[in-house]
């Protein structure tokens, strides 16, 4: 399994498309959720959407269909006016109201990530769920991190949020490995050649 968060499909893409052979299952959250459920029809209000990505994000779908590859959305969001709000409300993820924007995922979507994280064996995460430096959107993030930190088959979390939010809950120790390069991370799963294991293998 996979667990894809962070704002753009434009920029994990590749990633994602590199996967389809590797994982049964991709979980998908954070603002590229949005992308994602905009190409399925939903309507998603003042949140970030590449709208420009809207045909590649159906694209990646139909090829993750066609690799019997599950790929899971959010079903329910946090949603509010902006980032600075002190709070939000849970919405349907695919209706967002006109005048708000998805910040997180809600609780039914952290449940059932939860849930689907405790079945994989092997599992990879890189991006946060929401806007997790704001204190009103991180729930959805550090419930993602309780259950990768929960499963007892290997886990390997990149990234700076995501690496934050597992130091957040203090759950660190329990994941097999945690990686600082994010971006190096997701370029080696992106199949592309890393300067440094290029070197070594020179």
């Amino acid at each position: 399994m996979a667990i894809i968060g962070g704002a753009k499909v434009s920029d994990k893409i590749g990633v994602l498309e590199n996967l389809l052979d590797r994982v049964n299952q991709l979980l998908v959250g954070g603002a590229m959720a949005n992308t994602f459920l905009k190409a399925k029809g939903g309507h998603l209000g003042r949140s970030l959407v590449e709208e420009d990505k809207l045909a590649l994000a159906r694209s990646f779908l139909k090829k993750a269909e066609e690799a019997n590859v599950e790929v899971l959305l959010p079903r329910d969001a946090v949603a509010a006016a902006g980032t600075k709000s002190e709070s939000g409300r849970v919405v349907k993820a695919s209706a967002i109201p006109e005048e708000l924007a998805a910040l997180d995922i809600g609780p039914e979507t952290a449940r059932g990530f939860a849930d689907a994280i405790a079945r994989a064996r092997t599992l990879f995460w890189n991006g946060p769920m929401g806007v997790f430096e704001s204190e009103p959107f991180a729930a959805g993030t550090l419930a993602v991190a309780r259950a990768v930190a929960d499963n007892p088959g290997l886990t390997v979390v990149g990234g700076g949020d995501s690496v934050a939010a597992v130091q957040k809950c203090g759950v660190a120790e329990k994941i097999t490995h945690i990686s600082t390069g994010g971006g190096a991370s997701l370029e080696f799963l992106e199949g592309k050649t890393l300067p440094g294991l290029a070197a070594l293998e020179s």
